[in-house]
């Protein structure tokens, strides 16, 4: 009898973007996953029920069994072709089940029948979820912090992604880190998000990076927290501070948070009522949090002012009108809220400057020796 090959795990396995055949019941892979992997399941969700319920009454022989019957036949050649193509896009990936089991070994043998030889996960998804949770404390305990702040629209995000040695928090998030960041597409779940944040740490250690830069953020990144670890390394951490004009930051908010959100609804739903609508009501929403912090009568000026600004978009005029609700957002609410946070934070404040600067302090601010 052939032996079946197994990956053990390492850093390896997700710093190369291994191609990952995850043959878990769907549900299971909406609960978490890792980035560059696909769900070609054995069993549906129902199927993998009904075995479950097998297995608790009598055993785990008729379990098995009972999953065979289920997936024989046309139901069997049918999710065998959608591994074999998958085997065949990606020679070099790998396969996985929630222990490196029953599952993943059935799909390997049923695989190696058909001639293909396909390496299996030892452990699976639960061993390879430990190991992600372990390296992250490792790879936080092993680096350095600088941090980039300042105003909202002075560019924090565009001077980090000059840098190599840099993580994204809010592009991992899918969310800009603030009452009008949403995008159009979702945010993954938190364990999604875990995942590929230990690899973004795993990868700036393998080309040897341990200062990493990340953009001053709140323990939650929309529904995404932050891990405590991190945080607390953030907020003891130097930071940097990125001047700019109010009228900069306004025409930057423009871009990334209006303009930019336009151009994600058209994408998913296209020039459509059924995108302006969706768009339109999600920065209406936005601004409505924040109605008790404005207060009614500034609210309502401000609801107003973008209920106008979106009608002159949606007739074809542009995008400039929506300076007219950004420009007081930011002069009453914002711009004080974050003088505040300058002020508590100056202590840390180890450089000031417009986003050139800080970027060039950023590249000469130096590894560890």
């Amino acid at each position: 009898m052939i032996s079946l090959p197994t990956i053990a795990i390492s850093d390896a396995l997700f710093v190369n973007d291994t191609p990952m055949l995850d043959v878990r019941a769907p549900i299971e892979f909406t609960q978490g996953a890792f980035p560059h992997t696909v769900n070609k399941p054995l069993m549906t969700d129902e199927e993998r029920h009904q075995v479950g319920i097998c297995y608790k009454h009598s055993g785990q022989d008729a379990a098995i069994a009972l999953g065979h019957r289920l997936v024989c036949g046309d139901v069997k050649a049918q999710r065998m072709q959608q591994w074999l193509a998958f085997a065949k896009q990606y020679p070099q990936g790998v396969l996985y089940c929630f222990r490196g089991g029953l599952r993943s070994q059935t799909v390997q043998k049923w695989l190696a029948d058909s001639g293909v030889i396909y390496p299996r996960v030892e452990g699976g998804y639960k061993a390879m979820r430990q190991y992600l949770i372990n390296t992250l404390s490792q790879k936080v305990e092993a680096s350095r912090f600088l941090i980039v702040g300042g105003m909202t629209g002075t560019g924090k995000t565009d001077v980090i992604h000059v840098l190599r040695h840099q993580i994204d928090l809010e592009a991992i998030a899918n969310h800009r880190g603030s009452s009008f960041g949403r995008h159009a597409s979702p945010q993954p779940n938190q364990i999604d998000f875990d995942h590929t944040l230990t690899i973004a740490f795993m990868k700036q250690h393998a080309q040897g990076h341990h200062l990493i830069v990340l953009e001053d953020e709140s323990r939650m990144i929309g529904r995404c927290a932050l891990p405590i670890p991190l945080r607390d390394r953030m907020l003891s951490s130097p930071l940097t501070w990125v001047h700019a004009s109010l009228e900069t930051r306004v025409d930057r908010i423009v871009r990334d948070y209006v303009e930019r959100l336009s151009e994600e609804y058209l994408s998913l739903h296209g020039d459509s009522d059924e995108a302006y609508v969706a768009y339109s009501q999600q920065l209406l929403t936005a601004l409505d949090n924040l109605q008790k912090k404005l207060g009614g009568e500034r609210h309502a000026t401000m609801r107003a002012t973008m209920q106008t600004a979106l009608a002159e978009q949606r007739t074809g005029h542009g995008f400039s009108a929506h300076k007219e609700w950004i420009k007081p957002l930011l002069e009453t609410y914002y711009d004080p809220m974050y003088r505040y946070q300058h002020e508590l934070k100056k202590d840390r404040i180890v450089f000031e400057g417009d986003a050139e600067e800080v970027i060039n302090y950023c590249l000469t601010y130096g590894e560890p020796t």
